[in-house]
């Protein structure tokens, strides 16, 4: 079990690693200012659902097999890059249609979708897992019980701190959508800037190494 001291120092470095700008915290903010808060509080809710696959992995000893078999490390980062690509298809597509429709194109996906975007957006990326997998451990202890507890116990502090932070950015990201959707031109530069973000992101995972 753990002891509040190992909790609250867990918490807090969870909290500035989430601060730290990185794919998720990214891909919050560029779909909140897209479509709005709710969409950026939904897909928080579907990168933490990710996480929870993160969580077990590591407890199981599962997210070992990416750290030791290079093939399936670059399976999975491909199928993760693969899929950002298609979203920045996406949000190119939605910006050209708005440039052709004045504003009256790409319609809200829809809170599903977005969650299930941020599901597969976290579960993609193998080096979330690896990350879990060196990060975790340091903060538990043999003597304390359950290894599998331990490691469950510091995912959901860490979920707790990823909702604290991503809610705080989608609130920012919010702000962003009022302001570039009084027009017509800036929505179709906040799509095009999407899917930019997008596209850095796809390169990034392809060429992240073990």
């Amino acid at each position: 079990m753990l002891t509040v001291d190992v909790a609250l120092a867990f918490f807090a470095a969870s909290l500035l690693l989430g601060i730290a700008p990185g794919p998720d915290n990214i891909f919050v903010l560029t779909q909140s200012a897209v479509y709005g808060v709710g969409a950026g509080i939904v897909t928080t809710l579907g990168l933490v659902t990710g996480l929870c696959v993160h969580t077990a992995a590591v407890a199981l000893g599962v997210a070992a097999i990416f750290q030791s078999s290079p093939l399936a490390f670059t399976v999975l980062k491909t199928v993760g890059a693969g899929y950002l690509l298609w979203l920045a298809w996406l949000s190119f597509k939605a910006g050209a249609a708005l440039a052709v429709t004045r504003g009256d194109g790409a319609p809200f996906p829809g809170f599903a979708p977005l969650y299930r975007r941020g599901i597969v957006m976290n579960v993609t990326n193998p080096k979330v897992s690896l990350f879990f997998l060196a990060f975790l451990p340091q903060f538990c202890d043999p003597a304390r019980g359950s290894m599998v507890m331990q490691v469950l116990s510091l995912g959901l502090l860490f979920m707790l701190a990823t909702i604290v932070v991503f809610f705080s950015i989608a609130l920012l990201g919010g702000r962003l959508a009022l302001w570039f959707n009084k027009s017509p031109g800036g929505q179709v530069l906040i799509h095009r800037a999407a899917g930019l973000v997008f596209v850095g992101l796809a390169v990034v995972l392809l060429f992240a190494g073990l």
